[in-house]
This record gives C-alpha cells, sequence and structure tokens, in this order.
C-alpha cells in the first residue's frame, strides 16, 4: 500500500489504534477531550506498536446522533495539528464519511488513509475525492446510517449480498484509478450479533478480491452482550475474536488495546 510516497507493507498484519475525540462512542466516548489527555493516549499507542492511528471526530455507535461538518472539524483538527506537530512520521488515518473533510485533512494535514464507514453512500463526492487525493481508502461495508442501522439487519443471503456491495464498489473505485483499496466487513453495522459471528466465521471469503481486509472488533456489542459483560471487561473476549479474525485472513486489527493486539500478532507469526 502506498501511504504518502512511501511503501506500506502487509505482508505481517498491522494495527490501527483508535482515537476518537466524541462525547459519545460506545466504550472512549468523551475520554480524549483535552490536549493532555490526547497527548498521554497518543503517546501509549505508539509506545505499544500501533502501526496507524484511526482519528474519529464523528460517533458512529448505533443511534448516534447526526453533527454537523463544522463540529466534526473542530474535534478533529486540533489533535491533527498536534500529533503532526510532535510525531511527524506517523501513519494516520481519518475516520470520516465526507468528502469536504477528507479533502482538507489530506491537503492540510498530510493524513495517510481515509477511513469511511458508508463507503461513499453518504457522500457521493468521496470517490472521486479520493481519486485526486490519492491515498489509500478504506471501504466499510453498512447499510442506513450510524442512527438507523440497526434496523437494517435483514438479509436474503447476507454474504452475497455484502459481496456484490464491495463487487460495485470496487469496480467503481478502480474506474476512477484508486488501487490502494481496504476492505471492512462492517463488524455491528447493519448486523445482530448472530450475524457478526457468521461473517467472522466466512471473513476468508473476502480474500477473492485480493485486498487487505480490516476488521473493527475492538469491545463491541458482539462480544460483551454475548458473554453478559460491559464494553470495560471485554478486552478478553475482543483478543479471542481477533485471534479468529487473524486465523481466517485479516490484515489489519482495528483496536482500543494495541498491546494485546500486538501479542496476537506477533505469537501467531511465531506459530
Amino acid at each position: 500500500m502506498n501511504c504518502n510516497g512511501s511503501l506500506f507493507d502487509l505482508s505481517v498484519p498491522k494495527i490501527m489504534g483508535i482515537l476518537n475525540v466524541t462525547p459519545n462512542s460506545f466504550y472512549d466516548g468523551g475520554k480524549y477531550f483535552h490536549k493532555k489527555t490526547i497527548a498521554n493516549q497518543v503517546q501509549r499507542l505508539v509506545s505499544e506498536g500501533s502501526d496507524i492511528i484511526d482519528i474519529g471526530g464523528y460517533s458512529s455507535r448505533p443511534g448516534a446522533e447526526h453533527i454537523p461538518v463544522k463540529e466534526e472539524l473542530n474535534r478533529i483538527l486540533p489533535v491533527l495539528d498536534f500529533i503532526r506537530t510532535d510525531y511527524p512520521d506517523l501513519i494516520l488515518s481519518v475516520d470520516t464519511f465526507r468528502s469536504e473533510i477528507a479533502q482538507k485533512v489530506v491537503e492540510d494535514y498530510g493524513v495517510d488513509i481515509i477511513n469511511d464507514i458508508s463507503a461513499g453512500e453518504m457522500d457521493s463526492a468521496m470517490f472521486e475525492t479520493i481519486s485526486r487525493l490519492k491515498v489509500p481508502y478504506i471501504m466499510m461495508h453498512m447499510k442506513g446510517t450510524p442512527k438507523d442501522m440497526q434496523k437494517q439487519t435483514h438479509y436474503e443471503d447476507m454474504m452475497k449480498e455484502i459481496m456484490d456491495y464491495f463487487s460495485i464498489k470496487y469496480d467503481q473505485l478502480r474506474r476512477l484509478g484508486i488501487t490502494d483499496i481496504i476492505l471492512d466487513p462492517g463488524f455491528g453495522f447493519a448486523k445482530n450479533i448472530d450475524q457478526n459471528y457468521w461473517l467472522l466465521n466466512h471473513l476468508s471469503q473476502f480474500k477473492i478480491f485480493e485486498l487487505p481486509i480490516m476488521v473493527g472488533l475492538s469491545r463491541k456489542s458482539i462480544i460483551y452482550k454475548t458473554l453478559g459483560i460491559s464494553p470495560d471487561e471485554a478486552l478478553n473476549g475482543t483478543t479471542t475474536l481477533n485471534t479468529i479474525a487473524l486465523l481466517n485472513g485479516a490484515d489489519i486489527l482495528r483496536v482500543h488495546d494495541v498491546k494485546q493486539a500486538r501479542e496476537v500478532i506477533t505469537l501467531l507469526e511465531k506459530l
């Protein structure tokens, strides 16, 4: 994968550390609003072995309220300014479905990757923008929006529908000259708990696209609702499912807990 002119090697799985600067994310909402706490979290993510840091200013938890572009920018731009000053060489991703924000963070802050939960569905200008920016693009499968996605969990054949979705999007992106594409099956997005486990069991099927696969299972309801615990108690379950995801072909783990994800990758590589 080409990140700002440098090759990013995915022959060994990589870790994307999550930095949510939102007040209402399901696990870490409201934790990282002040410079000191942000600085401490970035230092922790880096020291524990994060390969990418993913910055999000728009909560995509089920039922999350919509916020305007200005509010999203107000949340993420100060963070990008700080990180680029103190950690100029970090590979940064911004989690946004808005082409306007994607353009600004890439052009003004040298953001390396755009992570779009809607795969262009929530902003028709996104694909053209990515084509101009020439940055790697993560496209996730979701039906609806974060506010209503959990009402859209009906599928006649879930794997076929997701495969068809990615096939259409992949063709559109390639026609625009976009080649650095990462697939995210969208665990927890318009899928109930049983569907999420089915998806994890069949993750290897996405290898047919010959594209990197990213999974985001970290502390999600697929874990804590199944075990009858809270997100705070879901680290062990996260590690278990991340291990299964890697065995089934995941190339990037998007996680809150980098140290534990790094240990999983190290042990599986040794195995």
